[in-house]
Protein backbone atom coordinates (compact mmCIF):
# COMPACT_ATOMS: atom_id res chain seq x y z
CA UNK A 1 0.00 0.00 0.00
CA UNK A 2 1.50 3.34 -0.98
CA UNK A 3 2.12 6.19 1.48
CA UNK A 4 -0.68 8.39 0.14
CA UNK A 5 -3.26 5.63 0.60
CA UNK A 6 -1.95 4.86 4.11
CA UNK A 7 -2.26 8.56 4.97
CA UNK A 8 -5.82 8.69 3.62
CA UNK A 9 -6.81 5.56 5.53
CA UNK A 10 -5.40 7.04 8.73
CA UNK A 11 -7.37 10.24 8.10
CA UNK A 12 -10.52 8.16 7.54
CA UNK A 13 -10.00 6.37 10.87
CA UNK A 14 -9.49 9.68 12.66
CA UNK A 15 -12.59 11.16 11.02
CA UNK A 16 -14.70 8.18 12.12
CA UNK A 17 -13.31 8.45 15.66
CA UNK A 18 -14.05 12.18 15.81
CA UNK A 19 -17.58 11.74 14.47
CA UNK A 20 -18.36 9.26 17.25
CA UNK A 21 -16.72 11.22 20.06
CA UNK A 22 -18.25 14.52 18.93
CA UNK A 23 -21.77 13.13 18.56
CA UNK A 24 -24.24 14.84 20.89
CA UNK A 25 -26.64 11.92 20.49
CA UNK A 26 -24.04 9.36 21.58
CA UNK A 27 -22.92 11.57 24.47
CA UNK A 28 -26.53 11.89 25.65
CA UNK A 29 -27.08 8.12 25.66
CA UNK A 30 -23.75 7.51 27.42
CA UNK A 31 -24.77 10.04 30.08
CA UNK A 32 -28.08 8.22 30.62
CA UNK A 33 -26.30 4.86 30.93
CA UNK A 34 -23.88 6.28 33.51
CA UNK A 35 -26.77 7.93 35.38
CA UNK A 36 -28.35 4.46 35.61
CA UNK A 37 -25.33 3.35 37.62
CA UNK A 38 -23.24 1.64 34.95
CA UNK A 39 -19.64 2.20 33.92
CA UNK A 40 -19.30 2.24 30.17
CA UNK A 41 -16.61 1.87 27.58
CA UNK A 42 -17.14 1.81 23.86
CA UNK A 43 -14.84 0.22 21.31
CA UNK A 44 -15.67 0.52 17.64
CA UNK A 45 -13.58 -0.88 14.84
CA UNK A 46 -14.19 -0.41 11.14
CA UNK A 47 -12.83 -2.58 8.39
CA UNK A 48 -12.53 -0.80 5.08
CA UNK A 49 -12.17 -2.72 1.82
CA UNK A 50 -10.82 -1.09 -1.29
CA UNK A 51 -9.66 -1.97 -4.78
CA UNK A 52 -7.82 0.01 -7.40
CA UNK A 53 -10.32 1.57 -9.81
CA UNK A 54 -10.62 -0.48 -12.98
CA UNK A 55 -9.47 -3.76 -11.41
CA UNK A 56 -11.36 -6.87 -12.53
CA UNK A 57 -11.96 -8.67 -9.26
CA UNK A 58 -13.04 -7.34 -5.89
CA UNK A 59 -11.22 -10.35 -4.36
CA UNK A 60 -7.91 -8.71 -5.09
CA UNK A 61 -8.81 -5.80 -2.83
CA UNK A 62 -7.21 -4.89 0.47
CA UNK A 63 -8.71 -4.48 3.92
CA UNK A 64 -7.46 -1.98 6.45
CA UNK A 65 -8.42 -1.51 10.08
CA UNK A 66 -9.13 2.13 10.92
CA UNK A 67 -8.51 1.76 14.66
CA UNK A 68 -6.75 5.00 15.56
CA UNK A 69 -5.44 3.99 18.97
CA UNK A 70 -5.71 1.32 21.60
CA UNK A 71 -8.77 1.59 23.85
CA UNK A 72 -8.34 2.69 27.43
CA UNK A 73 -8.46 -0.16 29.93
CA UNK A 74 -10.02 0.47 33.32
CA UNK A 75 -11.20 -1.76 36.13
CA UNK A 76 -14.20 -0.88 38.24
CA UNK A 77 -15.08 -2.24 41.69
CA UNK A 78 -17.08 -5.14 40.26
CA UNK A 79 -14.16 -6.14 38.02
CA UNK A 80 -11.81 -6.15 41.00
CA UNK A 81 -14.25 -8.21 43.11
CA UNK A 82 -14.64 -10.73 40.29
CA UNK A 83 -10.88 -11.11 39.89
CA UNK A 84 -10.45 -11.46 43.65
CA UNK A 85 -13.10 -14.22 43.70
CA UNK A 86 -11.04 -16.04 41.09
CA UNK A 87 -7.91 -15.54 43.25
CA UNK A 88 -6.34 -13.31 40.62
CA UNK A 89 -4.22 -10.53 42.04
CA UNK A 90 -3.41 -7.29 40.26
CA UNK A 91 0.15 -6.10 39.75
CA UNK A 92 -0.71 -2.57 40.89
CA UNK A 93 -1.48 -3.76 44.43
CA UNK A 94 -5.17 -2.90 44.21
Amino acid sequence: MDRQLKKLMKELGEAINHSVTDSDEIAEVVTRIKASGYDLYLVLEATVGFTKQGSRSSRSGKRVSTRARMPEFTLNTQDRQFLKALHISLDDGA
